[in-house]
This record gives structure tokens, C-alpha cells and sequence, in this order.
């Protein structure tokens, strides 16, 4: 029997966080687990966790979870690609 392989895609501070991306990747149909990372300090502390996803969607998963690059805005995605643009080769 093979076993699958997991990778760590993120840690968190909170397990509530990590359910949330665990959520987030369950919506685009993406295996996950979260692993607690330690036992909380004192009541209301939160416990930190690590998701985990097989390693063939890591890179789906990576992808998802990045933050948007602040760069492109709405604007920057308006303007024509011509000879004035940032984004063109001349």
C-alpha cells in the first residue's frame, strides 16, 4: 500500500486560521489537514496548527493562498499594453 505524501502549505498562529484556508482549498476541491502545532498557553490562547495538503497540490494550493500581488490594480488591468506602458518590451 502507498501512502500519500503531505506538505506543509502554511502555518498559523491560530487553528481557527488554518480551518479557514482549509476551507478556502476545500472549495476548489483540494485535500487538506490540519495539524495542531502545540497545546495553547492558558485559556483563549489560540493553538498553532499547520495545513497540509498532498504534495501533487502543492502548488494549486501555494498558488491560492498567496496574497494578491498589490502591483496589478484595477487600473493597471484598464490600461492599454502600448509603447507608454510599465508592462510592454519597447
Amino acid at each position: 500500500m502507498v501512502s500519500e505524501v503531505w506538505v506543509t502549505v502554511r502555518t498559523t498562529g491560530t487553528r481557527w486560521e488554518a480551518e479557514w484556508f482549509q476551507q478556502l482549498l476545500a472549495a476548489h476541491e483540494i485535500p487538506t489537514r490540519v495539524v495542531s502545532q502545540g497545546i495553547a498557553a492558558h485559556f483563549g490562547c489560540g493553538v498553532p496548527a499547520a495545513l497540509q495538503v498532498r504534495a501533487t497540490d502543492r502548488w494549486t494550493a501555494l498558488l491560492l493562498l498567496s496574497p494578491i500581488d498589490e502591483h496589478l490594480t484595477d487600473e493597471h488591468l484598464e490600461e492599454p499594453l502600448d509603447a507608454t506602458s510599465e508592462y510592454s518590451d519597447g
